[in-house]
């Protein structure tokens, strides 16, 4: 699609806080795909709600410092900034408890959102922000866009229903799931194999949609790109939390992806930055070039 890194990248859905135990982080997939994407190289922008209160505010400073456009996060008199409590186990992996209604439920498309798709290369967008209908309508719009549509699979219960994924899945050019997501909807679809090639070869033609990709935790990740299987096989390195992973895992793989990367390439570095994140506490911490290429040295 580009042949540099200028990808203009929308990013729709959910800005939150994630409370651990001790201390609160600016998050959602959404946003830390954009940011992410942002750090390498793109033009990228959050279309949000967030509510008229004191969290909200530090969400858009903080958004806005960190260099992404924010005249399409609108602001809820309403409803709350968003708030999700997080819960690790030994293992560093996260459990979700999700406020609702927060504000992120109830986005509206302004002028500045409707400018940006207008201008937009990729678009992306996940499954929790349609457990509200006033956010899910908003969506239904911005799927008329012309942009590349990444679909986030982010399946949090009991915020999802399998028609909506459904839909979610045939309206997109390029899907992510994790390992037990893609068996969970695709038993739910009536499908009865187990190996994920396969599942992804059913998704792949029941949604017409060109590119998948599981990720698979400490074993890294399959791509479905163009008719061709690419795996990466994970690298070594100790779990801090896993918050965050898959989303900057997406969004290095997509920017790759549409730069013209070679797949195999984009995929191991994915896989990089998205264990050099699982190894770092919260959804966003910087990560360098020499970080990673060292990692992709002992994988």
């Amino acid at each position: 699609m580009k042949n540099g890194k200028n990808l203009k990248a929308i990013a729709y859905g959910e800005v939150l806080w994630d409370v651990f135990d001790n201390e609160k982080k600016i998050g959602g997939a959404p946003l830390n795909v954009a940011l992410r994407m942002k750090t390498l190289g793109c033009d990228a922008a959050m279309i949000s709600c967030v509510g008229n209160d004191e969290d909200g505010k530090i969400i858009i400073d903080t958004v806005k410092n960190l260099g992404l456009e924010t005249d399409a996060i609108i602001t809820s008199e309403n409803f709350p900034t968003g708030l999700v409590n997080v819960t690790l186990d030994k293992n560093g992996s996260a459990t979700y408890e999700i406020k609702y209604p927060s504000a992120w439920d109830k986005i509206i498309l302004n002028d500045a959102a409707r400018e940006l798709i207008s201008q937009a290369d990729v678009l992306i967008y996940g499954s929790l922000v349609c457990r509200d209908q006033v956010s899910r309508q908003s969506l239904e719009e911005l799927l008329n866009t012309n942009a590349y549509k990444v679909f986030d699979v982010n399946l949090r219960k009991p915020h999802y229903s399998y028609e909506i994924l459904e839909q979610l899945m045939k309206s997109a050019d390029f899907v992510k799931f994790n390992d037990e997501e893609i068996l969970e909807i695709a038993s739910a679809l009536h499908f009865p194999h187990k190996s994920l090639e396969e599942c992804m070869n059913f998704i792949s033609s029941l949604a017409d949609v060109k590119g998948i990709c599981v990720t698979r935790g400490k074993h890294g990740a399959l791509l479905l790109w163009e008719g061709t299987f690419y795996v990466n096989n994970g690298y070594p390195i100790v779990v801090a939390d896993t918050v965050g992973a898959g989303d900057s895992f997406l969004a290095t793989l997509i920017t790759s992806l549409l730069t013209n990367k070679n797949p195999q390439e984009a995929l191991d570095y994915a896989c990089a930055i998205g264990a050099l994140v699982a190894a770092s506490p919260g959804a966003n911490p910087k990560i360098s070039e020499s970080e990673i290429e060292d990692l992709m040295s002992k994988g």
